[in-house]
């Protein structure tokens, strides 16, 4: 038996390893870039978001009472309160909610931030905290003797459950974080069903008729669609057109036009839908064919095959382009600009036809004011924002394995 010939591909083995080698250092070299340039990020986000602050009052504590504030009893500060303020400020805090009403707690940070009219003089980075600490010490004392310097966390409990406000040391995220939340539910309520339904009909029922191509065409084609342009759609669609349903005029609600929680969820629903069908529509076609036909074989219908072995055989897939649609909602602003998200607003979402701002139009907002405390605190809600993100992502992992347990 003779000896089989060299195979025509050896002379070229040399040359094909060092190709295989090229790729796999670019391949690491990118991946290393990637993994920089992500901590340099969150060390900038990081260091925005701790460091020094110099704090002074506008109006001496003195003359407003002889006794430290901290030390006084819920209706001393009241009485305080209603002796120092203005009549405007103090009806406009009565209509929030009223004095009696209102914990020691908040009294004083109400006497804090609006009679005295605590005020950042001087912010200085993490960085800079570390390192300068003596020389900053320095120069407070000597061009700023009346404030006060302290560390301060950018990101705390209360900037966590405070509202927006236009002072810094007073402002938090607690309404854009409900904001975020209710919209992201709302929008997954409506993408998640309708973007399922259709992969379902493109892989299984209409799978290589000219409807089925029209249509993936059309898909293929939104996906790559600037997410700007969604949002002149859902402008001229969900906040103008139908504006009576949008803005809850149908069923009686008087309060806000067609820029509400729900034109603004309708608009990034179909800004994600693209994604869920094309993410939908791998995760069916990697299940085996063969298990569809033996479910056909035992008997079973279309639907039978579908809801009962594709579909729970395909839906870690699905879930994953889910993950990938809750990620680019979380973040998007453009859209939620157009349609009328709030840059400030104070009441807090309590349904779908209130107005609403959202956490990427919240650091929008700050990012782009000149005073330098607002830029610690878009550094703070960034942070928060990435939280959410990775929360939301990780109970769609959670969950996603959780199918993918269930069919091993």
């Amino acid at each position: 038996m003779t000896q089989p010939e060299t195979p025509r591909f050896a002379p070229n083995l040399p040359a094909r390893h060092r190709r295989g080698r090229f790729f796999r250092a670019l391949f690491f070299a990118a991946t290393a870039v990637a993994l920089i340039a992500l901590a340099v990020l969150i060390g900038t986000v990081v260091n925005r978001a701790f460091g020094l602050v110099a704090v002074a009052y506008a109006v001496d504590p003195a003359t407003i009472s002889d006794r430290p504030l901290p030390e006084m009893s819920h209706d001393e500060l009241q009485a305080v309160l209603e002796a120092n303020a203005s009549r405007g400020l103090l009806r406009r805090l009565e209509r929030e909610k009223a004095l009696s009403d209102r914990s020691r707690e908040e009294l004083l940070d109400l006497l804090v931030g609006e009679v005295l009219q605590e005020q950042v003089v001087q912010t200085w980075t993490l960085w800079e905290s570390i390192t300068r600490a003596p020389a900053i010490e320095g120069d407070v004392a000597a061009n700023h003797p009346e404030a006060r310097l302290a560390f301060r966390s950018w990101i705390n409990g209360r900037f966590l459950t405070q509202p927006m406000s236009s002072h810094a040391l007073e402002a938090g995220v607690r309404t854009a974080v409900l904001g975020s939340l209710l919209m992201g539910l709302l929008t997954m309520v409506f993408a998640f069903p309708l973007g399922l339904a259709t992969a379902v009909y493109l892989e299984e029922y209409a799978r290589g008729s000219w409807v089925q191509r029209v249509i993936q065409t059309n898909i293929d084609n939104l996906a790559g669609v600037p997410s700007i342009i969604y949002g002149m759609l859902g402008l001229a669609i969900f906040v103008r057109f139908l504006e009576p349903l949008t803005s809850g005029a149908l069923f009686g609600a008087t309060e806000s036009n067609g820029r509400t929680i729900l034109a603004a969820s309708l608009t990034m629903a179909l800004l994600i839908l693209p994604v869920i069908i094309i993410n939908a529509q791998e995760a069916l076609r990697a299940v085996p064919r063969s298990l569809r036909q033996a479910s056909f074989g035992l008997g079973a219908t279309r639907w039978q095959t579908t809801w009962s072995h594709t579909l729970p055989a395909a839906m870690p897939g699905i879930l994953t382009g889910t993950i990938l649609g809750v990620s680019r909602l979380v973040g998007e602003t453009a859209p939620l600009i157009i349609v009328g998200a709030s840059t400030y607003i104070v009441a807090d979402p309590r349904g779908l036809f209130s107005k609403f701002t959202a956490l990427p139009v919240q650091i929008y907002n700050w990012t782009s004011r000149p005073q330098p405390e607002f830029a610690h605190l878009a550094a703070a809600a960034i942070l928060v924002l990435l939280v959410l993100l990775l929360g939301l992502n990780a109970g769609a992992i959670l969950l996603r394995n959780h199918y993918r347990r269930q069919m091993e």
